[in-house]
């Protein structure tokens, strides 16, 4: 009798631990999959067009390639996230940010209406406000260990062009330190090289760091389309398989909102949502980046109206 309960005993210590050592129990009784952890982020698939415009350098170093190397940087990261597409034509409306400092800003405002032609969602421009290096070097030796100190200063901004309205300004810092061993009197051209890949590599640090920030903020903005083109029954999005559309999308059509500007100072507070006026399903893709869709429910959708996901 006590070597039976003894068995049954161990019975029930090993089947405890093997159902330990297998995990928690997996319940696929309501939808068949793997339970998440964490709640799944809203995701839709649909990729915001971006204008990114050529930063440019106020510091007194590295000149014009700075401000290269900032854009390309962004450029490099946003294509990375799979969250945007980069429009390489952007420039030509809005031209460089300089040219935007330049004006106050009030050439994005001007320009808006036709960023929304070209279904832009929103525009990134920005300045290197600051870049240095500082070395110290040993005073004794031929061959001499010297230490680099150097930092940038990056400011970007985006403009939203369907509520017409800048969202966003950052000032990033990024820091680079490096020690290198070097010949006394070592030669100038080397020195340079030297001291432009610290300074460009510090720039790049703190373009990096713009990235989960940008995100968080353009998350936030409603992707918008437009409709092209309307043939028969056929009507051309501006937005395809590139955007992320896809076959039996439904999408609202909306029509333009209007501006609203303070009516003691006269500016331009920002723009209210257009109406809806129908809904389109996405039955087909044309060109590298285009839809075709056919009306869904209302009426009198006509070329110029803007699309939204459903």
């Amino acid at each position: 009798m006590f070597k039976m309960k003894f068995m049954r005993a161990l019975f029930l210590v090993i089947l405890s631990f093997l159902m330990a050592c297998a995990g928690p129990v997996i319940d696929r009784q309501s939808s068949g999959q793997r339970p998440r952890a964490t709640e799944r982020k809203y995701f839709n698939g649909v990729k915001k067009k971006v204008a990114l415009l050529t930063f440019f350098n106020e510091s007194p170093y590295g000149g014009d390639d700075l401000g290269i190397t900032a854009t390309e940087e962004l450029r490099k990261e946003l294509s990375r996230t799979g969250e945007y597409i980069i429009d390489p034509m952007a420039k030509k409306i809005f031209g460089s940010s300089k040219e935007i400092y330049a004006g106050g800003g009030v050439k994005l405002v001007q320009l808006a209406r036709k960023a929304k032609i070209s279904g832009l969602n929103f525009v990134i421009f920005g300045r290197i406000k600051d870049a240095r290096i500082r070395e110290k070097t040993d005073e004794i030796g031929l061959v001499r260990e010297t230490k680099s100190y150097t930092e940038s200063k990056v400011e970007i901004r985006l403009f939203d062009v369907n509520s017409n309205k800048e969202i966003y300004t950052d000032e990033i810092r990024g820091f680079a330190d490096d020690s290198s061993f070097r010949f006394f009197n070592g030669d100038r051209e080397s020195k340079l090289t030297y001291r432009r890949e610290l300074l460009r590599y510090a720039v790049r640090v703190a373009v990096r760091k713009s990235i989960p920030r940008i995100l968080e903020v353009s998350t936030k903005l409603d992707w918008v389309g437009r409709v092209a083109r309307i043939i028969g029954n056929k009507i051309y999005i501006n937005a395809g398989r590139a955007s992320g559309i896809q076959i039996s999308d439904i999408l609202k059509v909306v029509t333009e909102g209007q501006e609203i500007y303070d009516p003691e100072t006269g500016a331009l507070i920002g723009v209210s949502k257009g109406e809806v006026k129908g809904t389109v399903e996405v039955i087909d893709y044309f060109g590298p980046d285009g839809a075709i869709a056919i009306l869904h429910s209302g009426g009198s959708v006509v070329e110029g109206d803007f699309v939204q996901l459903y």
